[in-house]
Protein backbone atom coordinates (compact mmCIF):
# COMPACT_ATOMS: atom_id res chain seq x y z
CA UNK A 1 0.00 0.00 0.00
CA UNK A 2 1.24 3.08 -1.12
CA UNK A 3 1.90 6.26 1.08
CA UNK A 4 -0.66 8.41 0.39
CA UNK A 5 -3.70 5.65 0.16
CA UNK A 6 -2.29 4.77 3.78
CA UNK A 7 -2.83 9.02 4.75
CA UNK A 8 -5.98 8.86 2.47
CA UNK A 9 -7.01 5.75 4.84
CA UNK A 10 -6.13 7.29 7.98
CA UNK A 11 -8.00 10.99 7.74
CA UNK A 12 -11.17 8.94 6.69
CA UNK A 13 -10.77 6.99 9.95
CA UNK A 14 -10.52 9.91 12.09
CA UNK A 15 -13.20 11.54 10.61
CA UNK A 16 -15.35 8.74 10.61
CA UNK A 17 -14.54 8.51 14.73
CA UNK A 18 -15.48 12.20 14.84
CA UNK A 19 -18.52 11.76 12.93
CA UNK A 20 -19.96 9.31 15.40
CA UNK A 21 -18.44 10.99 18.23
CA UNK A 22 -20.27 13.84 17.51
CA UNK A 23 -23.44 12.04 16.64
CA UNK A 24 -23.43 10.06 19.88
CA UNK A 25 -22.83 13.28 21.56
CA UNK A 26 -26.35 15.03 20.35
CA UNK A 27 -28.81 12.00 20.56
CA UNK A 28 -27.01 10.53 23.59
CA UNK A 29 -26.67 6.98 23.73
CA UNK A 30 -30.18 5.83 25.06
CA UNK A 31 -33.03 6.82 27.01
CA UNK A 32 -30.37 6.33 30.32
CA UNK A 33 -28.15 8.70 29.93
CA UNK A 34 -25.25 10.01 32.73
CA UNK A 35 -27.37 13.39 33.22
CA UNK A 36 -30.78 10.98 33.64
CA UNK A 37 -33.67 10.43 31.59
CA UNK A 38 -32.92 10.75 27.46
CA UNK A 39 -35.55 12.93 26.15
CA UNK A 40 -36.62 13.27 22.47
CA UNK A 41 -34.93 16.00 20.35
CA UNK A 42 -36.02 17.77 17.07
CA UNK A 43 -35.07 20.33 14.67
CA UNK A 44 -36.91 22.55 12.66
CA UNK A 45 -37.67 22.02 8.64
CA UNK A 46 -38.11 25.00 7.62
CA UNK A 47 -38.63 24.43 4.03
CA UNK A 48 -42.06 22.49 5.08
CA UNK A 49 -45.11 21.88 3.94
CA UNK A 50 -44.41 23.16 0.22
CA UNK A 51 -45.99 26.20 -1.15
CA UNK A 52 -49.95 25.93 -1.71
CA UNK A 53 -51.40 26.97 -4.81
CA UNK A 54 -54.00 29.29 -6.08
CA UNK A 55 -51.74 32.13 -4.32
CA UNK A 56 -53.20 30.78 -1.32
CA UNK A 57 -53.00 32.41 2.28
CA UNK A 58 -53.26 31.00 5.62
CA UNK A 59 -55.44 32.81 8.29
CA UNK A 60 -54.86 31.57 12.21
CA UNK A 61 -54.53 28.15 12.38
CA UNK A 62 -55.89 26.85 15.44
CA UNK A 63 -56.35 22.57 14.83
CA UNK A 64 -53.44 20.04 13.69
CA UNK A 65 -54.08 16.78 13.91
CA UNK A 66 -52.05 13.63 12.40
CA UNK A 67 -54.32 10.79 10.90
CA UNK A 68 -53.22 7.02 10.52
CA UNK A 69 -51.60 7.28 7.66
CA UNK A 70 -49.25 9.98 8.79
CA UNK A 71 -51.37 12.79 6.37
CA UNK A 72 -51.49 16.01 8.63
CA UNK A 73 -54.76 17.94 8.88
CA UNK A 74 -55.16 21.19 10.28
CA UNK A 75 -58.00 23.99 10.49
CA UNK A 76 -57.47 27.67 9.87
CA UNK A 77 -59.44 31.11 9.80
CA UNK A 78 -58.97 31.33 6.12
CA UNK A 79 -60.17 34.50 4.74
CA UNK A 80 -61.62 35.27 8.14
CA UNK A 81 -58.64 36.64 9.79
CA UNK A 82 -56.94 37.66 6.49
CA UNK A 83 -56.36 41.99 6.35
CA UNK A 84 -58.65 43.28 3.07
CA UNK A 85 -54.95 43.33 1.36
CA UNK A 86 -54.21 39.91 1.49
CA UNK A 87 -57.49 39.27 0.19
CA UNK A 88 -57.03 40.98 -3.27
CA UNK A 89 -58.08 37.76 -5.62
CA UNK A 90 -61.49 37.67 -4.00
CA UNK A 91 -62.78 41.22 -4.62
CA UNK A 92 -64.90 42.10 -7.73
CA UNK A 93 -63.03 42.40 -9.59
CA UNK A 94 -59.56 41.41 -8.15
CA UNK A 95 -56.88 43.84 -7.22
CA UNK A 96 -54.14 42.07 -8.39
CA UNK A 97 -52.95 38.65 -8.86
CA UNK A 98 -52.53 37.89 -5.44
CA UNK A 99 -53.66 36.32 -2.92
CA UNK A 100 -56.88 34.84 -1.48
CA UNK A 101 -57.82 32.68 1.67
CA UNK A 102 -57.31 28.81 1.51
CA UNK A 103 -60.02 26.48 2.58
CA UNK A 104 -60.56 25.93 6.08
CA UNK A 105 -59.65 22.46 6.36
CA UNK A 106 -56.71 21.27 4.61
CA UNK A 107 -54.15 18.09 4.68
CA UNK A 108 -50.94 17.22 4.00
CA UNK A 109 -48.76 13.89 3.16
CA UNK A 110 -45.35 13.27 4.84
CA UNK A 111 -43.30 15.60 2.15
CA UNK A 112 -45.86 18.58 2.60
CA UNK A 113 -47.91 18.24 -0.40
CA UNK A 114 -51.42 19.21 -0.08
CA UNK A 115 -54.22 16.37 -0.48
CA UNK A 116 -57.10 18.05 0.83
CA UNK A 117 -58.88 21.23 0.36
CA UNK A 118 -62.55 22.22 1.56
CA UNK A 119 -64.90 24.21 3.86
CA UNK A 120 -67.37 26.86 4.71
CA UNK A 121 -66.92 30.71 5.43
CA UNK A 122 -67.95 31.56 9.05
CA UNK A 123 -71.47 30.96 10.04
CA UNK A 124 -72.62 30.12 6.70
CA UNK A 125 -74.86 27.28 5.20
CA UNK A 126 -72.53 23.99 4.59
CA UNK A 127 -74.54 21.53 2.62
CA UNK A 128 -77.72 22.39 4.77
CA UNK A 129 -75.26 22.48 7.83
CA UNK A 130 -73.98 25.80 9.56
CA UNK A 131 -70.34 25.98 9.16
CA UNK A 132 -68.88 27.91 12.91
CA UNK A 133 -68.38 31.35 13.13
CA UNK A 134 -64.79 30.63 14.07
CA UNK A 135 -63.56 27.27 13.60
CA UNK A 136 -61.53 25.82 16.54
CA UNK A 137 -59.66 22.00 16.42
CA UNK A 138 -59.51 19.23 13.99
CA UNK A 139 -59.79 15.28 14.66
CA UNK A 140 -59.62 12.60 12.46
CA UNK A 141 -60.66 9.61 14.00
CA UNK A 142 -59.99 5.80 13.34
CA UNK A 143 -63.09 4.88 11.18
CA UNK A 144 -61.15 8.04 9.16
CA UNK A 145 -64.10 10.90 9.51
CA UNK A 146 -63.00 14.36 10.53
CA UNK A 147 -64.76 16.58 13.08
CA UNK A 148 -64.45 20.17 14.05
CA UNK A 149 -65.73 22.55 16.71
CA UNK A 150 -65.89 26.29 16.94
CA UNK A 151 -65.57 29.00 19.53
CA UNK A 152 -67.38 31.77 17.59
CA UNK A 153 -70.26 33.53 19.89
CA UNK A 154 -73.22 31.14 19.09
CA UNK A 155 -70.99 27.81 17.84
CA UNK A 156 -72.44 25.68 20.18
CA UNK A 157 -72.04 22.48 18.25
CA UNK A 158 -69.59 20.65 16.42
CA UNK A 159 -69.63 18.98 13.20
CA UNK A 160 -68.37 15.27 11.71
CA UNK A 161 -67.49 15.03 7.59
CA UNK A 162 -65.92 12.48 5.48
CA UNK A 163 -62.32 13.30 4.31
CA UNK A 164 -63.91 15.15 1.27
CA UNK A 165 -66.21 17.30 3.12
CA UNK A 166 -69.73 15.31 3.10
CA UNK A 167 -71.42 16.65 6.42
CA UNK A 168 -72.18 13.14 8.14
CA UNK A 169 -73.46 15.18 11.73
CA UNK A 170 -74.03 17.70 13.53
CA UNK A 171 -74.20 17.29 17.55
CA UNK A 172 -75.57 20.25 18.89
CA UNK A 173 -77.63 23.07 17.70
CA UNK A 174 -76.00 26.44 17.24
CA UNK A 175 -76.59 29.51 18.66
CA UNK A 176 -78.35 27.20 21.80
CA UNK A 177 -76.79 29.56 24.11
CA UNK A 178 -77.96 32.91 23.05
CA UNK A 179 -79.27 34.86 25.71
CA UNK A 180 -81.22 38.42 25.72
CA UNK A 181 -80.26 41.36 22.97
CA UNK A 182 -78.12 43.82 25.55
CA UNK A 183 -79.56 47.35 26.07
CA UNK A 184 -77.89 48.56 22.75
CA UNK A 185 -79.57 45.39 20.84
CA UNK A 186 -76.28 43.20 20.48
CA UNK A 187 -76.85 39.59 21.35
CA UNK A 188 -75.20 37.96 24.27
CA UNK A 189 -74.76 34.17 25.05
CA UNK A 190 -75.34 32.38 28.65
CA UNK A 191 -72.96 29.68 29.94
CA UNK A 192 -74.06 25.91 30.08
CA UNK A 193 -72.43 23.86 32.12
CA UNK A 194 -75.53 21.39 32.28
CA UNK A 195 -76.55 21.21 28.84
CA UNK A 196 -77.67 17.99 28.24
CA UNK A 197 -77.86 18.64 23.73
CA UNK A 198 -75.55 21.73 22.98
CA UNK A 199 -72.00 22.98 23.82
CA UNK A 200 -70.30 26.47 24.53
CA UNK A 201 -67.42 27.49 22.09
CA UNK A 202 -65.67 24.04 21.28
CA UNK A 203 -62.05 24.01 21.82
CA UNK A 204 -61.07 20.71 20.50
CA UNK A 205 -62.05 17.18 19.84
CA UNK A 206 -61.03 13.79 20.44
CA UNK A 207 -62.59 10.21 20.01
CA UNK A 208 -61.64 7.30 22.05
CA UNK A 209 -61.44 3.87 19.20
CA UNK A 210 -61.98 1.54 22.20
CA UNK A 211 -65.15 2.99 23.84
CA UNK A 212 -66.43 5.20 20.28
CA UNK A 213 -66.86 8.01 22.43
CA UNK A 214 -65.73 11.87 21.62
CA UNK A 215 -64.33 13.79 24.37
CA UNK A 216 -65.31 17.52 24.12
CA UNK A 217 -63.24 20.08 25.33
CA UNK A 218 -66.05 22.51 26.29
CA UNK A 219 -64.83 25.10 26.25
CA UNK A 220 -64.56 29.30 25.72
CA UNK A 221 -68.11 29.87 27.39
CA UNK A 222 -68.81 26.63 28.93
CA UNK A 223 -66.34 24.94 32.40
CA UNK A 224 -66.59 21.13 31.08
CA UNK A 225 -65.05 17.71 29.48
CA UNK A 226 -68.21 16.55 27.91
CA UNK A 227 -68.22 12.77 27.02
CA UNK A 228 -70.95 11.72 23.49
CA UNK A 229 -71.53 8.92 22.07
CA UNK A 230 -69.49 8.73 18.46
CA UNK A 231 -72.56 7.13 16.23
CA UNK A 232 -75.75 9.18 17.99
CA UNK A 233 -74.10 12.01 19.69
CA UNK A 234 -76.00 11.07 23.20
CA UNK A 235 -74.52 13.04 26.06
CA UNK A 236 -73.24 10.62 28.47
CA UNK A 237 -71.53 11.98 31.25
CA UNK A 238 -69.71 14.96 31.88
CA UNK A 239 -67.40 16.87 34.77
CA UNK A 240 -65.55 20.07 36.10
CA UNK A 241 -62.50 20.77 37.80
CA UNK A 242 -60.69 17.65 39.90
CA UNK A 243 -64.09 15.81 38.61
CA UNK A 244 -66.53 18.46 40.53
CA UNK A 245 -69.41 18.91 38.58
CA UNK A 246 -69.34 22.38 36.35
CA UNK A 247 -70.58 25.33 38.30
CA UNK A 248 -70.97 28.61 36.50
CA UNK A 249 -71.52 31.16 39.06
CA UNK A 250 -68.86 29.86 40.40
CA UNK A 251 -65.88 33.19 41.13
CA UNK A 252 -62.38 31.85 40.57
CA UNK A 253 -59.56 33.29 43.09
CA UNK A 254 -57.33 35.94 41.53
CA UNK A 255 -54.88 34.62 38.89
CA UNK A 256 -50.95 34.27 40.00
CA UNK A 257 -48.59 31.32 41.17
CA UNK A 258 -49.19 32.34 45.10
CA UNK A 259 -52.66 32.24 44.55
CA UNK A 260 -54.86 29.02 45.73
CA UNK A 261 -56.21 27.02 42.40
CA UNK A 262 -59.72 27.39 41.05
CA UNK A 263 -62.17 24.84 41.70
CA UNK A 264 -63.64 25.32 38.90
CA UNK A 265 -62.13 25.33 34.79
CA UNK A 266 -61.26 28.58 33.86
CA UNK A 267 -62.13 29.34 30.45
CA UNK A 268 -60.93 28.06 27.94
CA UNK A 269 -60.87 24.62 28.91
CA UNK A 270 -58.61 24.20 25.85
CA UNK A 271 -57.58 20.28 25.30
CA UNK A 272 -59.15 16.80 26.42
CA UNK A 273 -56.89 14.29 25.21
CA UNK A 274 -56.82 10.42 26.12
CA UNK A 275 -53.69 8.63 26.49
CA UNK A 276 -52.97 4.81 25.59
CA UNK A 277 -53.90 3.75 29.25
CA UNK A 278 -57.28 5.25 29.52
CA UNK A 279 -56.29 8.55 31.25
CA UNK A 280 -57.66 12.02 29.86
CA UNK A 281 -55.36 15.46 29.93
CA UNK A 282 -57.37 18.11 30.10
CA UNK A 283 -55.75 21.64 29.57
CA UNK A 284 -56.98 24.40 31.62
CA UNK A 285 -55.32 26.89 30.06
CA UNK A 286 -55.59 30.07 32.11
CA UNK A 287 -55.26 28.24 34.79
CA UNK A 288 -51.82 27.17 33.57
CA UNK A 289 -52.34 23.61 34.56
CA UNK A 290 -53.20 19.90 33.20
CA UNK A 291 -55.61 18.24 34.96
CA UNK A 292 -55.52 14.29 34.93
CA UNK A 293 -58.88 12.06 35.05
CA UNK A 294 -60.12 8.44 34.44
CA UNK A 295 -62.50 8.10 31.36
CA UNK A 296 -65.18 8.50 33.97
CA UNK A 297 -64.28 11.91 35.52
CA UNK A 298 -62.44 10.98 38.69
CA UNK A 299 -59.62 13.37 39.34
CA UNK A 300 -56.26 11.82 39.54
CA UNK A 301 -53.63 14.86 39.36
CA UNK A 302 -52.73 17.94 38.13
CA UNK A 303 -49.54 19.68 37.16
CA UNK A 304 -49.01 23.64 37.08
CA UNK A 305 -46.62 24.91 33.87
CA UNK A 306 -45.24 28.45 34.34
CA UNK A 307 -47.78 29.44 36.91
CA UNK A 308 -46.96 32.80 37.11
CA UNK A 309 -48.12 33.05 33.26
CA UNK A 310 -51.13 35.82 33.08
CA UNK A 311 -52.91 36.75 29.71
CA UNK A 312 -54.09 33.54 28.07
CA UNK A 313 -52.17 31.09 30.05
CA UNK A 314 -49.79 29.00 29.45
CA UNK A 315 -51.24 24.83 28.82
CA UNK A 316 -52.76 25.81 24.94
CA UNK A 317 -52.48 22.03 23.94
CA UNK A 318 -50.84 18.53 24.36
CA UNK A 319 -50.28 15.82 22.02
CA UNK A 320 -48.82 12.39 23.11
CA UNK A 321 -45.09 10.75 22.11
CA UNK A 322 -45.82 7.36 19.54
CA UNK A 323 -44.15 4.76 21.88
CA UNK A 324 -46.53 2.42 23.30
CA UNK A 325 -46.43 3.65 27.08
CA UNK A 326 -46.74 7.69 25.60
CA UNK A 327 -43.80 8.51 28.00
CA UNK A 328 -43.72 12.09 26.82
CA UNK A 329 -46.29 14.71 26.49
CA UNK A 330 -45.37 18.15 24.40
CA UNK A 331 -47.36 20.70 25.71
CA UNK A 332 -48.31 23.91 23.41
CA UNK A 333 -47.34 27.30 25.42
CA UNK A 334 -48.38 30.11 23.15
CA UNK A 335 -48.34 32.93 25.79
CA UNK A 336 -44.75 31.51 26.61
CA UNK A 337 -43.92 30.57 22.83
CA UNK A 338 -42.21 27.55 23.45
CA UNK A 339 -43.09 23.29 23.34
CA UNK A 340 -42.33 22.08 26.58
CA UNK A 341 -41.35 18.38 27.01
CA UNK A 342 -42.87 16.74 30.15
CA UNK A 343 -42.08 13.52 31.48
CA UNK A 344 -46.18 11.97 31.51
CA UNK A 345 -45.37 9.43 34.74
CA UNK A 346 -44.64 12.36 37.06
CA UNK A 347 -45.55 15.34 34.99
CA UNK A 348 -42.35 16.99 35.30
CA UNK A 349 -41.23 19.86 32.63
CA UNK A 350 -37.76 17.99 31.28
CA UNK A 351 -36.71 20.49 28.33
CA UNK A 352 -38.53 23.15 26.46
CA UNK A 353 -37.72 24.32 22.86
CA UNK A 354 -38.51 27.67 20.73
CA UNK A 355 -38.71 31.49 20.98
CA UNK A 356 -40.71 33.76 20.25
CA UNK A 357 -40.76 35.49 16.31
CA UNK A 358 -41.56 34.68 12.84
CA UNK A 359 -38.19 32.76 11.53
CA UNK A 360 -38.58 28.91 11.41
CA UNK A 361 -38.83 27.27 14.94
CA UNK A 362 -39.92 30.29 16.88
CA UNK A 363 -43.66 31.17 17.61
CA UNK A 364 -46.23 33.46 17.00
CA UNK A 365 -49.07 32.11 19.31
CA UNK A 366 -48.31 28.29 18.87
CA UNK A 367 -51.49 27.03 19.58
CA UNK A 368 -52.14 23.03 18.78
CA UNK A 369 -49.64 20.71 18.52
CA UNK A 370 -49.80 16.76 17.01
CA UNK A 371 -47.42 13.89 16.39
CA UNK A 372 -46.73 11.42 13.55
CA UNK A 373 -45.83 7.66 13.60
CA UNK A 374 -42.25 8.64 13.40
CA UNK A 375 -42.09 11.10 16.04
CA UNK A 376 -42.09 13.99 14.24
CA UNK A 377 -43.88 17.45 16.08
CA UNK A 378 -46.71 19.60 13.84
CA UNK A 379 -47.46 23.11 15.57
CA UNK A 380 -50.02 25.73 14.44
CA UNK A 381 -49.70 29.53 15.14
CA UNK A 382 -52.79 31.22 15.61
CA UNK A 383 -53.01 35.51 15.74
CA UNK A 384 -50.44 36.91 13.40
CA UNK A 385 -48.50 33.78 13.26
CA UNK A 386 -50.27 31.90 10.72
CA UNK A 387 -48.46 29.13 10.23
CA UNK A 388 -47.80 25.41 10.51
CA UNK A 389 -44.34 23.89 11.10
CA UNK A 390 -42.95 20.18 11.56
CA UNK A 391 -39.75 19.57 14.03
CA UNK A 392 -38.22 16.91 12.73
CA UNK A 393 -37.75 13.81 15.19
CA UNK A 394 -33.55 13.50 15.87
CA UNK A 395 -33.38 10.67 18.75
CA UNK A 396 -33.07 10.87 22.44
CA UNK A 397 -30.73 13.31 24.10
CA UNK A 398 -29.71 15.22 26.65
CA UNK A 399 -30.58 18.56 26.01
CA UNK A 400 -30.11 22.00 28.18
CA UNK A 401 -33.67 22.84 30.11
CA UNK A 402 -33.82 25.96 27.51
CA UNK A 403 -33.27 24.83 24.23
CA UNK A 404 -34.04 28.21 22.17
CA UNK A 405 -34.91 27.65 18.81
CA UNK A 406 -33.77 24.09 17.38
CA UNK A 407 -32.23 25.46 14.64
CA UNK A 408 -31.08 22.49 11.88
CA UNK A 409 -27.33 21.52 12.67
CA UNK A 410 -26.38 21.00 9.22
Amino acid sequence: MNRNRKLALGIGLVLLIAALWGSQSVLGSSAQGSDGPGVPVFEVDPLWPKPLPNHWRLGSVIGVWVDDQDHVWIVHRSSMTLAANERQLEADPPSSACCAGAPPVLSFDAEGNLLESWGGLPGEDYQGYEWPESNHGIFVDHLGYVWLGGNGPGDSHILKFTQDGDVVAQYGRANARAGAPDAAGQPTYVQGSDDQESFGRVAKIFVDEEDNEVYIADGYLNRRVAVLDANTGEMKRYWGAYGNPPDDDYEHPPRGADQPPSQQFRNPVHCADLANDGLVYVCDRQGNRIQVFTKEGTFVEEAFFAPATLGSGSTWDIAFSRDPEQQFIFLADGTNERVRVVLRETLEEITNFGDGGRQPGQFYGVHSIATDSQGNLYTTETYEGKRLQKFVAQGMGSPPAEQGVVWPSR
